[in-house]
């Protein structure tokens, strides 16, 4: 994105991937948008709700389009920079109802993963913190396009994780959590104010919006 057309703060979507309303991704979702809306950037904080859609069915997309749910989260995505997903572990991989909604979107064209940068973060009761299915989230959202930042925050043992005011019970665990937003914000800075990656290098066969795929510029 040309420095010109968008001078202003950082814009990230948050999200946490639960259904449930007091779900421990839901607080890590609030917690990292705190630490971002600290740095200045402008932060878009939602929920699985807003993006209510049924099952992927391509007779109903035939027949209705895309459901509202998934041109809400569209729409959601072209307005930020950088997005942050805090996804529970469902059997060591992604929650259903998220792969479901990346399924939806990934058929708008031009797709709106592509180019974006995505932080991935997880929380769990068990004793790896859900990162096994943080590792299976990467794939789709790779192979989509977007630019999933290296490191990765897994909270384990999250239901005595958190403090009464939100932040992490572990000052060490805070102190690495604030260090990886921090250090994610700024790639996404550096990229959007002076492109410092190149365009193009997925390889999302499905979209034909642009000119043919570029060499990365990390090989």
């Amino acid at each position: 994105m040309p420095t010109d057309s968008h001078p202003g703060p950082l814009r990230v979507l948050v999200f946490g991937a639960a259904m449930r309303a007091e779900s421990s991704n839901g607080r890590l979702a609030a917690l990292v948008a705190r630490l971002i809306g600290d740095t200045g950037a402008t932060v878009d904080l939602a929920t699985m709700h807003d993006f209510d859609m049924p099952l992927y069915d391509g007779d109903l997309e035939a027949e209705a389009g895309l459901p509202v749910g998934a041109l809400a989260l569209r729409d959601r995505l072209e307005r930020c920079d950088a997005f942050v997903i805090s996804s529970p572990e469902y059997n060591a991989s992604v929650p259903g109802v998220l792969k479901n909604a990346i399924d939806w979107v990934s058929r708008v064209q031009p797709q709106p993963f592509k180019t974006k940068h995505a932080l991935l973060v997880s929380a769990s009761p068990s004793l790896v913190g859900g990162n096994r299915g943080l590792w299976a989230l990467r794939v789709p959202l790779e192979h989509l396009g977007t630019r999933v930042y290296p490191d990765m925050f897994s909270l384990a043992s999250a239901h005595q994780g958190f403090s009464a005011d939100g932040q992490l019970t572990d000052p060490g665990l805070q102190q690495r959590l604030t260090e990886t937003v921090s250090a994610f914000l700024s790639l996404v800075e550096a990229d959007v104010r002076y492109v410092c990656l190149e365009r193009r290098w997925y390889e999302f066969l499905g979209d034909r919006t642009e000119a043919p795929v570029t060499q990365r510029a990390e090989d």
